[in-house]
């Protein structure tokens, strides 16, 4: 694999995805304070070669409350952070034990998980894009997954994410119910007991007796309702400010046509609205005239969170947005909105935020 012509067009759009996010200076990044608190995950130690252990109290991620309080790309930033700093201490350990410690060691626990939050649309499309960026991205760091105490509704679950998971990842994962006495010799075959909180069959407990070792292991938990952040302040502290306004009355259509001129253009996408669902989607008629249906109209729920997206223009043509209210009879539709097309090599084609 290694010097063909697959791998360097894998090693390609990696290292282009890693400038798209700036991932080298995402430590100067001044991250939303939610994510101090919140954000579960963390090392509890050492495997007995030397890898690092993640820990992720899986229920303790708010998917819903983050989602109101930060935007989509804060979300990855932080986990892009999270996992450069995991491999970065599992290259420090493997200079040290070797490359056996070069890969990284998960404990995911499911206690308690709630599949009802990630049915939520921006909620299972943010799982999704994360474990393809994850895919494509940091293939073959995973030395062990562990996937315990998991509810029954755990399978339909798995059964989705399943389909973006490589053969490789794949075979790293071990599923348990909640039954300790299965995982938890597992678990000990691994690591070490003095490596692994008392919640999970080790020794370890933080200075207060806590067996789930949260100093070490953040728990996350509810984001409160008080940093929930109106989705019009938080884009004007990010320089959106600038979005356009209308009113899609009730029974109406709002058009809007933007010319993509170059070949390899992207028209690009963010709106909101100030309350209930619309419809949106992307026709395109190209200089013959012929017309195309790119994205099918479908019910958005921006008033939850703002919706955003990007596609790629092959050939020159005239792209229509569509805001489709005619499906309400009582509600005009007050919207916010940003479009634009960019050229190729345009310095605007950077991640949405």
């Amino acid at each position: 694999f290694y010097g063909t012509a697959s791998f360097r067009s894998h090693m390609c759009s990696s290292l282009k995805w890693r400038a798209e996010w700036d991932v080298d200076n995402l430590e100067e990044w001044e991250a939303p304070a939610v994510f101090e608190q919140y954000y579960p995950s963390g090392i509890c130690g050492f495997d007995r070669e030397g890898s690092p252990v993640i820990v992720l109290p899986f229920s303790g991620m708010d998917i819903w409350g983050m989602l109101h309080t930060v935007t989509k790309a804060d979300l990855i930033k932080q986990t892009i952070r999270t996992v450069e700093r995991h491999l970065a201490l599992a290259r420090s350990q493997a200079s040290i034990h070797g490359h056996q410690a070069s890969q990284l060691v998960a404990i995911i626990d499911m206690t308690d998980f709630n599949l009802r939050q990630y049915a939520w649309r921006p909620a299972s499309e943010l799982v999704i894009a994360m474990i393809q960026m994850y895919e494509a991205n940091y293939p073959e760091i995973l030395k062990a997954c562990y996937i315990i105490n998991v509810p029954k509704v755990f399978a339909l679950a798995f059964s989705i994410v399943k389909n973006f998971l490589n053969d490789y990842t794949i075979s790293k994962i071990q599923i348990f119910k909640a039954e300790p006495s299965k995982w938890g010799p597992a678990l000990l075959r691994q690591i070490p007991a003095e490596n692994l909180p008392q919640q999970y069959g080790g020794d370890m407990v933080d200075p207060d007796g806590d067996p789930r070792c949260p100093s070490k292991v953040p728990q996350g938990g509810k984001v409160p309702k008080s940093m929930y952040v109106r989705k019009s302040d938080r884009l004007a502290s990010e320089g959106k400010d600038s979005y356009c306004s209308a009113t899609v009355r009730k029974g109406e259509k709002l058009r809007l046509n933007y010319l993509a001129a170059q070949e390899g253009s992207f028209l690009k996408w963010g709106f909101y609205s100030d309350g209930h669902d619309i419809k949106f989607g992307v026709s395109s008629k190209d200089e013959e005239g012929r017309e195309t249906v790119v994205v099918p109209v479908h019910r958005v729920e921006c008033h939850k969170t703002e919706e955003v997206g990007t596609i790629e223009c092959p050939t020159p043509a005239t792209y229509t947005i569509i805001f489709d209210n005619s499906y309400s009879y009582l509600r005009n539709k007050k919207l916010h909105y940003s479009i634009s097309i960019t050229t190729p090599d345009s310095p605007d084609n950077s991640p949405e935020e």
